[in-house]
């Protein structure tokens, strides 16, 4: 399967607003309800991607580390379910809670919210200011399955860490690279 790369949504531009289920909880989350006033991580992952299942533990380390420092973090799976069973909502709470995802994870049965970011790959990954205005959007760090580079999370720690000290986000992104979201026909 062809690696697929993030389309960059455009800096600047303002979050989608979304209203979406929680496969671990069954609970309706609304964008609104997850925002922060430091930063808002959207992350477009799903169960199935090798790209994704490689860097699970390290979402939940990042989460885990700056969740303390006010930034908040939301995953989303767009995947079409019927032709990829293993990203089924009852699947995505079976990996959140072996994970022990420290966010919610939420279901895009429609694919309208992955459209709205222009989602292209798993993983995806978009971090908002506290006005929701896109600051950084691509990878998680240099790391991908068999290239013997350890992941770090580096390239969103940066950036959320320059958002923490009132720094400009570092201008060079580079974007993400995983699996096409399974859009459906």
């Amino acid at each position: 399967m062809p690696a697929v790369e993030s389309n960059m949504f455009p800096l600047g531009k303002k979050a989608p607003s979304f209203e979406l289920v929680n496969a671990v909880d069954g609970k309706t989350v609304r964008l609104e309800d997850v925002k922060s006033d430091v930063a808002t991580v959207i992350m477009f992952i799903c169960n199935h991607c090798p790209f994704v299942k490689h860097v699970q533990h390290e979402l939940v380390r990042l989460a885990n580390d700056y969740q303390p420092k006010g930034v908040t973090f939301v995953a989303i799976n767009s995947n079409d379910v019927e032709k990829y069973p293993e990203d089924s909502p009852e699947n995505m709470k079976k990996v959140a809670e072996e994970l022990g995802y420290p966010f919610p994870y939420l279901f895009d049965e429609t694919q309208e919210v992955a459209k709205a970011y222009q989602a292209a790959c798993t993983p995806d990954f978009y971090v908002f200011d506290r006005d929701l205005k896109c600051v950084y959007r691509g990878q998680l760090d240099d790391s991908r399955p068999n290239n013997g580079i350890p992941v770090t999370g580096e390239s969103i720690r940066a950036a959320l860490d320059a958002l923490l000290n009132n720094e400009p986000v570092p201008e060079k992104q580079k974007p993400s690279i995983g699996c096409s979201i399974k859009w459906k026909e």
